[in-house]
Protein backbone atom coordinates (compact mmCIF):
# COMPACT_ATOMS: atom_id res chain seq x y z
CA UNK A 1 0.00 0.00 0.00
CA UNK A 2 3.19 2.29 0.83
CA UNK A 3 4.23 1.93 -2.43
CA UNK A 4 0.94 2.90 -3.85
CA UNK A 5 0.87 5.80 -2.40
CA UNK A 6 4.20 7.11 -3.54
CA UNK A 7 4.01 6.54 -6.62
CA UNK A 8 0.60 8.37 -6.71
CA UNK A 9 2.67 11.33 -4.78
CA UNK A 10 5.68 11.53 -7.04
CA UNK A 11 4.25 12.60 -10.18
CA UNK A 12 1.77 14.85 -8.85
CA UNK A 13 4.93 16.83 -7.37
CA UNK A 14 6.44 16.52 -10.05
CA UNK A 15 3.36 18.10 -12.11
CA UNK A 16 3.34 21.01 -9.38
CA UNK A 17 6.80 22.25 -10.01
CA UNK A 18 6.44 22.34 -13.72
CA UNK A 19 3.26 24.79 -12.81
CA UNK A 20 5.33 26.74 -10.46
CA UNK A 21 8.15 27.08 -13.13
CA UNK A 22 5.72 27.73 -15.98
CA UNK A 23 4.43 30.52 -13.42
CA UNK A 24 7.38 32.07 -12.92
CA UNK A 25 8.75 32.22 -16.70
CA UNK A 26 5.41 34.00 -17.27
CA UNK A 27 6.28 36.38 -14.37
CA UNK A 28 9.50 37.54 -15.61
CA UNK A 29 10.51 40.45 -16.75
CA UNK A 30 11.26 40.69 -20.36
CA UNK A 31 15.04 40.80 -21.71
CA UNK A 32 16.42 43.81 -23.10
CA UNK A 33 17.54 43.54 -26.07
CA UNK A 34 21.63 44.80 -26.10
CA UNK A 35 22.19 47.24 -28.66
CA UNK A 36 26.20 47.37 -30.34
CA UNK A 37 28.32 50.24 -29.36
CA UNK A 38 28.48 52.46 -31.96
CA UNK A 39 31.03 52.16 -34.90
CA UNK A 40 34.04 54.92 -33.90
CA UNK A 41 35.61 56.60 -37.15
CA UNK A 42 38.45 55.72 -38.28
CA UNK A 43 41.52 58.15 -39.07
CA UNK A 44 44.01 57.59 -41.78
CA UNK A 45 47.53 57.36 -40.64
CA UNK A 46 49.27 60.61 -40.96
CA UNK A 47 52.06 61.29 -44.08
CA UNK A 48 53.83 63.52 -45.89
CA UNK A 49 53.16 63.15 -49.64
CA UNK A 50 56.40 65.12 -51.24
CA UNK A 51 57.93 65.40 -55.26
CA UNK A 52 61.46 65.75 -56.20
CA UNK A 53 62.94 65.20 -59.67
CA UNK A 54 66.90 64.60 -60.88
CA UNK A 55 68.53 66.05 -64.00
CA UNK A 56 71.25 64.83 -65.68
CA UNK A 57 73.05 66.89 -68.55
CA UNK A 58 75.32 64.64 -70.82
CA UNK A 59 76.22 65.18 -74.72
CA UNK A 60 74.90 63.03 -77.18
CA UNK A 61 76.28 60.08 -78.84
CA UNK A 62 73.92 59.89 -82.18
CA UNK A 63 72.08 61.83 -84.36
CA UNK A 64 69.12 62.02 -86.42
CA UNK A 65 68.81 63.77 -90.26
CA UNK A 66 65.49 63.83 -92.01
CA UNK A 67 65.91 65.24 -95.88
CA UNK A 68 64.56 64.79 -99.09
CA UNK A 69 64.21 64.89 -102.63
CA UNK A 70 61.72 66.72 -104.64
CA UNK A 71 61.38 66.15 -108.64
CA UNK A 72 58.70 68.00 -111.13
CA UNK A 73 57.86 66.46 -114.28
CA UNK A 74 54.94 67.13 -116.65
CA UNK A 75 53.64 63.80 -115.56
CA UNK A 76 53.30 61.41 -112.83
CA UNK A 77 55.08 58.62 -114.22
CA UNK A 78 57.96 60.85 -115.17
CA UNK A 79 57.82 62.85 -112.11
CA UNK A 80 58.66 59.43 -109.90
CA UNK A 81 60.81 58.34 -112.26
CA UNK A 82 63.58 61.07 -111.67
CA UNK A 83 62.77 61.02 -107.63
CA UNK A 84 63.60 57.47 -107.91
CA UNK A 85 66.60 57.73 -109.89
CA UNK A 86 68.11 60.74 -107.76
CA UNK A 87 67.12 58.91 -104.48
CA UNK A 88 69.14 56.18 -105.64
CA UNK A 89 72.25 58.41 -106.28
CA UNK A 90 71.58 59.84 -102.34
CA UNK A 91 71.46 56.26 -101.49
CA UNK A 92 74.87 55.16 -102.74
CA UNK A 93 76.33 58.51 -101.45
CA UNK A 94 74.98 57.31 -97.68
CA UNK A 95 76.75 54.14 -98.41
CA UNK A 96 79.83 55.38 -99.47
CA UNK A 97 79.73 57.65 -96.28
CA UNK A 98 79.79 54.75 -93.98
CA UNK A 99 75.84 54.70 -93.01
CA UNK A 100 74.28 51.41 -92.69
CA UNK A 101 71.29 50.38 -95.07
CA UNK A 102 69.05 49.23 -91.54
CA UNK A 103 69.84 53.46 -90.51
CA UNK A 104 67.71 54.56 -93.57
CA UNK A 105 63.86 54.53 -93.15
CA UNK A 106 61.90 56.19 -95.60
CA UNK A 107 59.57 58.49 -93.68
CA UNK A 108 57.64 59.89 -96.65
CA UNK A 109 56.49 59.53 -100.33
CA UNK A 110 54.46 61.59 -102.25
CA UNK A 111 53.06 62.25 -105.62
CA UNK A 112 50.77 65.70 -105.99
CA UNK A 113 49.56 67.56 -109.38
CA UNK A 114 51.01 70.81 -109.47
CA UNK A 115 48.42 74.01 -110.96
CA UNK A 116 48.78 77.84 -112.48
CA UNK A 117 46.20 79.93 -110.80
CA UNK A 118 45.30 82.98 -113.02
CA UNK A 119 42.79 85.40 -112.25
CA UNK A 120 39.59 84.69 -113.44
CA UNK A 121 40.76 81.67 -114.87
CA UNK A 122 40.07 78.00 -114.21
CA UNK A 123 43.40 75.84 -113.11
CA UNK A 124 45.93 75.03 -115.34
CA UNK A 125 47.80 71.53 -114.69
CA UNK A 126 51.41 72.41 -114.86
CA UNK A 127 52.77 69.05 -113.92
CA UNK A 128 53.46 66.46 -110.82
CA UNK A 129 55.50 66.81 -108.10
CA UNK A 130 57.21 63.90 -106.23
CA UNK A 131 58.57 63.96 -102.96
CA UNK A 132 60.54 61.16 -101.34
CA UNK A 133 62.17 61.72 -97.68
CA UNK A 134 63.92 59.54 -95.70
CA UNK A 135 64.91 59.73 -91.96
CA UNK A 136 69.19 58.38 -91.44
CA UNK A 137 70.56 57.71 -88.24
CA UNK A 138 74.55 58.34 -88.12
CA UNK A 139 76.29 57.41 -85.16
CA UNK A 140 79.06 59.24 -85.19
CA UNK A 141 78.94 62.87 -84.70
CA UNK A 142 82.18 63.70 -86.38
CA UNK A 143 80.49 62.67 -89.71
CA UNK A 144 77.11 64.65 -89.33
CA UNK A 145 78.41 67.26 -91.69
CA UNK A 146 80.10 65.43 -94.22
CA UNK A 147 77.28 63.23 -94.47
CA UNK A 148 74.69 66.43 -94.64
CA UNK A 149 76.93 67.45 -97.85
CA UNK A 150 77.31 63.94 -99.91
CA UNK A 151 73.91 63.48 -99.99
CA UNK A 152 73.55 67.72 -100.91
CA UNK A 153 75.63 66.45 -103.83
CA UNK A 154 74.17 63.41 -104.72
CA UNK A 155 70.98 65.33 -105.09
CA UNK A 156 68.71 65.82 -102.29
CA UNK A 157 67.19 69.34 -102.63
CA UNK A 158 65.31 69.41 -98.82
CA UNK A 159 66.53 69.08 -95.39
CA UNK A 160 63.89 69.07 -93.08
CA UNK A 161 65.87 68.98 -89.44
CA UNK A 162 68.54 67.29 -87.04
CA UNK A 163 67.93 65.52 -83.88
CA UNK A 164 70.44 64.70 -81.53
CA UNK A 165 69.79 61.71 -79.13
CA UNK A 166 71.63 58.79 -76.99
CA UNK A 167 71.66 55.16 -78.30
CA UNK A 168 71.34 53.85 -74.63
CA UNK A 169 69.77 56.22 -72.13
CA UNK A 170 70.11 53.93 -69.01
CA UNK A 171 72.84 55.35 -67.72
CA UNK A 172 72.02 58.93 -67.42
CA UNK A 173 68.36 57.85 -66.11
CA UNK A 174 69.97 55.41 -63.55
CA UNK A 175 71.94 58.65 -62.05
CA UNK A 176 68.68 61.26 -62.49
CA UNK A 177 66.80 58.60 -60.13
CA UNK A 178 69.82 58.43 -57.42
CA UNK A 179 69.04 62.53 -57.94
CA UNK A 180 65.66 62.49 -57.74
CA UNK A 181 65.86 59.80 -54.65
CA UNK A 182 68.24 62.17 -52.71
CA UNK A 183 66.13 65.24 -52.88
CA UNK A 184 63.63 63.49 -51.94
CA UNK A 185 64.49 62.28 -48.79
CA UNK A 186 66.54 65.78 -47.98
CA UNK A 187 62.94 67.08 -48.28
CA UNK A 188 61.00 65.26 -46.30
CA UNK A 189 63.46 65.20 -43.65
CA UNK A 190 63.66 68.76 -43.66
CA UNK A 191 59.70 68.90 -43.41
CA UNK A 192 59.64 66.22 -40.49
CA UNK A 193 62.29 68.51 -38.67
CA UNK A 194 60.24 71.96 -39.14
CA UNK A 195 57.31 69.87 -38.09
CA UNK A 196 58.52 68.59 -35.02
CA UNK A 197 57.46 64.47 -36.20
CA UNK A 198 59.39 61.42 -36.10
CA UNK A 199 59.94 60.34 -39.92
CA UNK A 200 58.28 56.77 -40.88
CA UNK A 201 58.70 54.66 -43.78
CA UNK A 202 58.02 55.17 -47.71
CA UNK A 203 54.55 54.14 -47.82
CA UNK A 204 54.62 54.62 -51.92
CA UNK A 205 57.16 56.00 -54.49
CA UNK A 206 55.95 56.70 -57.94
CA UNK A 207 57.82 57.56 -61.06
CA UNK A 208 57.64 60.13 -64.39
CA UNK A 209 59.33 61.52 -67.11
CA UNK A 210 62.47 60.02 -68.65
CA UNK A 211 64.74 60.47 -71.81
CA UNK A 212 62.45 61.96 -74.51
CA UNK A 213 64.74 62.11 -77.97
CA UNK A 214 65.33 65.69 -78.98
CA UNK A 215 63.03 66.98 -81.80
CA UNK A 216 64.69 67.64 -84.90
CA UNK A 217 66.04 71.38 -85.61
CA UNK A 218 65.84 73.10 -88.89
CA UNK A 219 69.10 72.57 -90.69
CA UNK A 220 69.15 74.46 -94.18
CA UNK A 221 70.88 72.67 -97.18
CA UNK A 222 73.67 74.52 -99.04
CA UNK A 223 73.48 74.03 -103.05
CA UNK A 224 76.67 73.37 -103.37
CA UNK A 225 78.93 70.03 -102.06
CA UNK A 226 81.94 70.95 -99.80
CA UNK A 227 85.04 68.58 -99.11
CA UNK A 228 85.43 66.96 -95.92
CA UNK A 229 87.66 69.20 -94.52
CA UNK A 230 85.19 72.19 -94.99
CA UNK A 231 81.78 69.80 -93.62
CA UNK A 232 78.90 72.04 -92.74
CA UNK A 233 79.24 72.43 -89.28
CA UNK A 234 77.36 70.77 -86.54
CA UNK A 235 77.20 71.07 -82.73
CA UNK A 236 75.56 68.22 -80.53
CA UNK A 237 75.67 70.01 -77.94
CA UNK A 238 73.75 68.67 -74.52
CA UNK A 239 70.67 66.62 -73.84
CA UNK A 240 68.95 66.93 -70.54
CA UNK A 241 67.44 63.73 -69.18
CA UNK A 242 65.01 64.40 -66.21
CA UNK A 243 63.46 62.13 -63.93
CA UNK A 244 60.24 62.99 -61.47
CA UNK A 245 59.52 61.06 -58.70
CA UNK A 246 56.38 61.09 -55.87
CA UNK A 247 56.19 59.88 -52.56
CA UNK A 248 54.49 59.40 -49.86
CA UNK A 249 55.84 58.90 -46.14
CA UNK A 250 54.34 57.76 -43.46
CA UNK A 251 55.02 59.70 -40.26
CA UNK A 252 55.60 58.43 -36.75
CA UNK A 253 53.15 58.63 -33.73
Amino acid sequence: MTRTLNALIKPAALAGAAVVAVAMAAGAPPAVAQTPPAMTHMQPAPSLNLSAFGEVKTAPDMANITFGVQTEAPTAEAAMRANAERMNQVMAALRRAGVAERHVQTSGLNLSAQYDYQENQPPKLRGYQAVNRVTVRIEDLSKVGSTADAVVAAGVNQIDGIGFGLKDPTTAENEARRLAVRGLQEKAALYAQALGVQLGGVRSLSEGGGYTPQPPMPMYARAVSLQAADSSPVSGGELSVRIDITGVYDIAR
